[in-house]
């Protein structure tokens, strides 16, 4: 039997594609750009807390070093439960769920990472805010956790802090290394060192988007001595750093939308101020849109996790349009035979439209297809070409 080649590598077992039925079931802001922003979104319970964990239990995020941050959920066994765990004690700021990471006294640092509903905008203001508390277990506090946007997924094997190394040839094989460090759009002010083990600590600033941003990295993008450490003496001391629990996170757009000002001259020589609302780029009949991350289990029609944010922001899409009507189409490369790719496609295209009925939109405004190998938008004779044309997409019939 010929296999056809999936979009990723993982081998996740899903049962169920209706695992996100708790969406908004905390009160989530619609406007918000950051997905499962409480971490109550999991595939299964934290079940203890790894020496190099991958965070593979809650959906949307994930550590981007070589280092452990955590994942606790009431339904957590004893060292990932809440309030009481393996690193402390502490209640989530809402919900069930919430994370941990070492910010350190040390060289040592870990990290939590998310992709963005939609990428920023140039020129746009956002506020980012989350919350913090500090484990007492703890061997001291600091001051500087923050946020950081980038238009690239930061990943790195260090257990260190994130930086950008760049490594330089000059004549005669002389080598040089350059580190250069991350500048967080948002950070904790250095004189307000993040002490309290009881009460959530807020953390929130505004910046201007360079635009193109579309991944969020928190943590401590400082060394040690400029981080404003502390020494705490109703701490424990068990743990050889500042370990700090993390929830409630979120991100909007203070300005898109907004009208735009712009500076103009009359006839008569005065100055004038024009407003101008922003213009959007509007959908057609016939237009079609490919699903970028849309993946599968390998041979298989089961949507992975790492779907949900593209069909989230389908989601939105919809809710957004209601008078919008679809038509979902699953598409394969050459590998195989039609007979063996042609159901192939239209089981895929047939559990994104599970996923969006499941999620509320109604079937009147939806239908499915596959197409097996027969509409290619790119080169089948190369790795690339065929990766490109393994898609979910949509077309719009009614706008």
């Amino acid at each position: 039997m010929w296999i056809n080649c999936c979009f990723v590598k993982f081998c996740i077992v899903i049962t169920a594609i209706n695992v996100f039925l708790i969406s908004n079931a905390f009160g989530q802001d619609t406007n918000d750009l950051i997905y499962n922003p409480s971490f109550e979104e999991h595939l299964t319970c934290p079940n203890k807390i790894e020496a190099y964990g991958e965070m593979t239990e809650v959906l949307g995020w994930w550590q981007p070093t070589g280092g452990s941050s955590d994942y606790y959920n009431k339904c957590g066994k004893k060292q990932t439960s809440v309030p009481k765990n393996k690193l402390g004690i502490q209640m989530p700021r809402s919900g069930v769920g919430m994370v941990g990471i070492y910010t350190s006294k040390t060289t040592y640092r870990e990290y939590i990472q998310t992709q963005l509903k939609e990428k920023l905008l140039k020129g746009e203001k956002y506020k980012l805010t989350f919350y913090v508390s500090l484990s007492e277990y703890s061997s001291g506090a600091i001051a500087t956790i923050g946020g950081l946007f980038t238009t690239y997924k930061l990943s790195d094997t260090v257990r260190e802090m994130l930086a950008i190394n760049e490594r330089t040839m000059h004549d005669f094989n002389v080598k040089e290394k350059r580190t250069t460090y991350f500048k967080p759009q948002v950070v904790n002010p250095f004189e307000k060192p993040l002490t309290n083990t009881q009460q959530w600590m807020k953390i929130e600033g505004e910046f201007v988007a360079q635009g193109g941003e579309q991944y969020l990295t928190i943590g401590n993008f400082y060394p040690s001595d400029k981080s404003n450490v502390v020494d705490i003496a109703d701490l424990t001391y068990l743990l050889p750093g500042a370990y700090y629990y993390i929830d409630d996170v979120s991100l909007v757009c203070l300005t898109c939308g907004m009208p735009k000002q712009i500076a103009a001259v009359s006839e008569g020589g005065s100055p004038i101020t024009i407003t101008k609302q922003k213009e959007k780029k509007p959908y057609e009949v016939g237009q079609v849109v490919v699903l970028k991350d849309i993946f599968f289990d390998f041979d298989k029609s089961i949507l992975l996790p790492q779907s949900y944010i593209e069909l989230n922001n389908l989601l939105d899409v919809l809710n957004k349009y209601p008078q919008m009507t679809i038509e979902l189409r699953g598409h394969t490369d050459n590998y195989g035979t039609d007979a063996y790719n042609l159901p192939l496609s239209q089981r895929r295209a047939a559990a994104v439209y599970d996923y969006l009925i499941a999620h509320g939109i109604d079937k009147s405004r939806l239908s499915y297809k596959g197409y097996g190998a027969k509409i290619p938008i790119a080169d089948n004779n190369t790795d690339e070409g065929r990766a490109k044309n393994r898609r979910v997409e949509f077309s719009i019939l009614y706008f």
